[in-house]
């Protein structure tokens, strides 16, 4: 298997930098994904209850042979599951068919209903028992992190959030890192959207004999982010898995953290209200 950096979270628990996320991937094609990711050395999955893939995910999972201990999984407790965090979980451990999960989520913060601050301390209770080796948060902004600093035990080993080199983050990565928080980036490669056109990205690649998604992968990795690219194409599944085997220079680093423009692609986590 092609070596692979890991990520020591703040309680101990590593985890690889580069998993494969399946966001807006039916159950069926997602099961099919995950076999293909496996197959190219992927040991971090991560799915979410909203994205109604976690029985296809589960599927895959088993039937790859890869043992329980190789495997990292990740889901997400959805927004209107703040009230009801223990059956949540229940639910999606029985979809995933897992009887331990690696690391769970808060979706979003949903500032609308305030309710998260509870949902943490469920997600605590569950970490207490052991049924869960880490917990974090997804989408949240600074003040949402320093409210549950305020009234909540753990800190989160991660917050997974829009990053991505047109939307880089500086601030919130660095305000992670001061309180030993690491960062995911969801959208690492700009959804699709004219990042990937950009002639940098294909001039930098160039030089490395690698593609400008490879470069982007590669440059998430050098800034020290967790990274889960989605495809469901077998070709750029394994393509997006062989970025260990070059480094960007740091002009070429600089170069394309320079893109950066504050282009934001999903919700805005400060006024994202949608229940789902």
């Amino acid at each position: 298997m092609v070596p692979m950096d890991t990520i020591t979270l703040n309680n101990g628990v590593t985890m690889p930098q580069l998993g494969f996320g399946v966001w807006q991937v039916p159950d069926d094609e997602a099961e099919k994904a995950v076999a293909i990711a496996l197959e190219h050395g992927y040991r971090g999955i991560d799915t979410a209850r909203l994205y109604y893939n976690e029985e296809g995910v589960g599927r895959a999972l088993r039937a790859s042979g890869v043992p329980r201990d190789e495997l990292f999984v990740t889901t997400k407790l959805w927004n209107t599951d703040h009230d009801r965090v223990r059956a949540a979980f229940d639910e999606s451990m029985a979809r995933l068919g897992l009887d331990v999960l690696d690391l769970y989520l808060i979706h979003w913060p949903v500032p609308s209903r305030d309710r998260y601050v509870g949902a943490w301390k469920a997600m605590e209770e569950l970490y207490a028992e052991g049924r869960i080796r880490a917990i974090g948060v997804s989408n949240f902004a600074k003040a949402h992190l320093e409210r549950l600093f305020q009234e909540t035990d753990i800190v989160p080993v991660l917050n997974q959030i829009e990053l991505h080199p047109q939307m880089a983050q500086a601030e919130l990565r660095a305000f992670h890192a001061e309180h030993g928080i690491a960062t995911e980036a969801w959208s690492p490669l700009g959804q699709g959207r004219g990042l990937l056109d950009l002639p940098i990205l294909a001039e930098i690649g160039k030089r490395h004999g690698k593609s400008p998604a490879q470069v982007v992968i590669r440059w998430h990795l050098q800034l020290g982010n967790i990274v889960i690219p989605k495809s469901v194409t077998p070709a750029r599944i394994a393509e997006n898995f062989e970025v260990f085997d070059f480094e960007l220079e740091p002009t070429e680093m600089d170069a394309v953290t320079a893109l950066d423009s504050g282009r934001r692609l999903g919700p805005d986590p400060d006024k994202m209200s949608w229940m789902g």
